[in-house]
């Protein structure tokens, strides 16, 4: 009987804005080596390798004089292509997952298609600019880099809350969780491709 082949990639890009490297595991225990120039970012990424059981390295840097944008679109997007690249074929995975996550007072919710079509549906008000060092304006740019690196559809919605950080780490362990249930396979469905195609497109690649 063969192997069945690791969902892993190893990826990296370089520009004149960012430099960033990933490593991802989806079939990991939630290890995460992350180091990026915003603390509360890091530990928000470090909060989705847990939550999604993902192994994950991730090294970021870019033009923070400017601001934010690049180096978290850039990274939400570099993010996406790993589980884009990861995942292969998509052949056994559930496809779609959904998770609705407390924190505390907050409450956020996340679904994810991983059909090939990117698209984010965003939805999420908080009482500051900044969270710690991170920039809550740029937040929805970095998911939206992963909808589009990922070839995702992705939804995600804070219902409510009083703390800015409790309504953000809500929203990434929501999504994770999302994730962590798409990307997952039905052992019945090994050599199944979820979808009346036949084919999960890699079309904005």
């Amino acid at each position: 009987m063969p192997r069945e082949k690791k969902r892993q990639a190893v990826l990296s890009r370089r520009s004149s804005e960012t430099d960033i490297s990933v490593t991802l595991n989806i079939d990991g225990t939630g290890g995460a080596e992350v180091s990026t120039p915003i603390g509360f970012f890091t530990h928000m990424l470090e909060s989705f390798a847990r939550h999604g059981r993902f192994d994950l390295k991730l090294s970021a840097s870019g033009d923070l004089y400017i601001d934010q944008h690049h180096l978290l679109e850039d990274c939400g997007l570099m993010l996406g292509r790993a589980f884009n690249k990861a995942l292969g074929d998509k052949s056994g995975i559930n496809r779609a997952g959904f998770f609705i996550f407390p924190m505390d007072e907050a409450l956020a919710g996340a679904a994810a298609d991983l059909s090939g079509r990117p698209f984010l549906q965003y939805e999420a008000r908080f009482r500051r600019r900044f969270c710690g060092e991170l920039d809550t304006d740029v937040l929805c740019d970095f998911f939206q880099g992963f909808a589009t690196g990922a070839g995702a559809n992705v939804a995600l919605k804070v219902l409510s809350g009083r703390s800015d950080h409790h309504k953000i780490e809500a929203l990434f362990k929501a999504v994770s969780r999302a994730l962590h249930m798409a990307c997952s396979k039905d052992t019945a469905l090994l050599d199944f491709i979820p979808s009346s195609k036949g084919v999960l497109d890699d079309w904005n690649h």
